[in-house]
């Protein structure tokens, strides 16, 4: 077996056994990733290349199909004020990267980047520390099933 192949089934089989509050830090990090590719393709003037724009518009396009996600796993009913803010944040932070892909716009990504960097030390930490916790207690914010 490759690196590629073991790397690729180490990364299933990581996403197959997380818990719900890993599958949440797991999306988050690939938001950033993602992110941080697309504002890298800015060049010292603020430009992309041409040949950049075609990634770029798949890194923010990524970025925006995870955040959706994230936004389909809230419970309103459940998550309370804490659901209503993320739901809230989830659509600023797409119409920023909708806007950020049209125009080219690296201060929305980074602003984006940096929002979802500050969220995903928070799930990290969520996510840790409520490990040990009876699933109901996981499950407010997120719409799975306790």
């Amino acid at each position: 077996m490759g690196y590629n192949q073991a790397y690729n089934a180490y990364k299933s089989a990581n996403v197959r056994t997380a818990s719900q509050g890993h599958l949440v830090v797991l999306l988050y990090e690939e938001a950033v990733r993602q992110l941080s590719s697309a504002s890298g393709l800015f060049d010292s003037d603020g430009d992309i290349k041409a040949v950049s724009i075609e990634k770029f518009n798949k890194c923010l396009q990524k970025t925006e199909a995870i955040i959706t996600e994230l936004q389909v796993s809230l419970n309103m009913d459940k998550g309370g004020e804490i659901a209503k803010n993320l739901m809230s944040l989830y659509v600023y932070f797409n119409n920023e990267l909708l806007s950020a892909n049209i125009n080219h716009d690296k201060k929305k990504v980074d602003f984006v980047l940096d929002m979802m960097s500050q969220l995903t030390d928070s799930w990290r930490q969520a996510a840790s520390s409520t490990a040990n916790a009876p699933a109901a207690a996981v499950t407010n914010v997120l719409n799975i099933e306790g």
